[in-house]
């Protein structure tokens, strides 16, 4: 995964976001104080008080929520527009080359100017001179190497969703045992503060809540995006190699990739396999 300066900024914001002037799901309830004079407490409370409230566990989801920004962010940037992953240049110089029959040229093309066309494109001219079968297979898996790229921290965001609604309920279960413990003090004659210690170990539960649902949003809409773009390339690559003169390139080898399989020692020696009988 590479580091971008948009997606720390992105991540920064988000930490901002936390800060303890923050609100959220709570927003601003103080209520004015009486003409009276006397002072009455308010029910303000800040992102941040309600984070420190829910206890250890709203440290996880914390992490869960910067890691969903993350993942949402670094989705985005791998599974670009179609224009960016089939460029129209790319397409068109490689149409022009393959209507000269100069497949050289267009290997030189693809190495030259990477794209996920032209990578998948490179893939089958490296293979063009061992038949149609060999093409389909190596362009196959250029196109699956393609997709995982850019499908490659999306099923995460599927983690995250499950995961976090369960830590907020872990958390909300421990909390309510601080619920039990001041009933057990102070009795039904004072349902504030048991109202209110409930109220805040339903907080993990609803920040669990909070970033699961968009991390469920995220990943079922990067994933249909990156099968959208899968199937561009796939019809673009296909217009490309149908019609394919296989018969003339038989025995050609275009790349400059190495060539590690060669003639038998055995049959460059003179002799036999071993395990053989002369």
């Amino acid at each position: 995964m590479k580091y971008h300066p948009r997606l720390l900024l992105i991540i920064f914001g988000y930490i901002l976001f936390f800060s303890p002037g923050a609100f959220l799901l709570h927003g601003e309830d103080a209520k004015p104080a009486p003409a009276t004079g006397e002072e009455t407490a308010t029910s303000t409370t800040t992102m941040w008080q309600d984070l420190k409230s829910g206890g250890p566990v709203m440290i996880i989801i914390a992490i869960c929520s910067v890691a969903t920004l993350y993942l949402i962010a670094d989705g985005l940037m791998r599974i670009t527009s179609f224009k960016k992953t089939v460029p129209a240049e790319h397409e068109n110089a490689l149409r022009a080359l393959f209507r000269a029959g100069d497949y050289v040229g267009a290997y030189k093309f693809c190495q030259g100017n990477p794209s996920a066309l032209t990578n998948v494109c490179r893939a089958g001219l490296t293979m063009v001179g061992e038949g149609k079968a060999a093409t389909e297979e190596a362009i196959i898996s250029a196109v699956s190497k393609e997709n995982a790229r850019m499908q490659y921290f999306i099923s995460y965001l599927s983690v995250i969703g499950v995961c976090t609604p369960m830590i907020g309920l872990l958390g909300t279960v421990f909390g309510m045992k601080s619920a039990f413990r001041t009933l057990n003090v102070s009795g039904i004659g004072d349902p504030g503060k048991l109202s209110g210690a409930i109220g805040e170990v339903l907080i993990c539960t609803a920040f669990g809540l909070l970033i699961a649902i968009p991390a469920f949003f995220a990943f079922y809409w990067l994933r249909n995006r990156a099968a959208k773009v899968v199937h561009n390339i796939q019809e673009s690559v296909g217009a490309l190699y149908r019609k394919m003169p296989f018969d003339y390139l038989v025995g050609a080898h275009i790349g400059d990739e190495e060539l590690y399989a060669a003639v038998p020692n055995w049959v460059q020696d003179g002799g036999q396999p071993q395990g053989t009988q002369a």
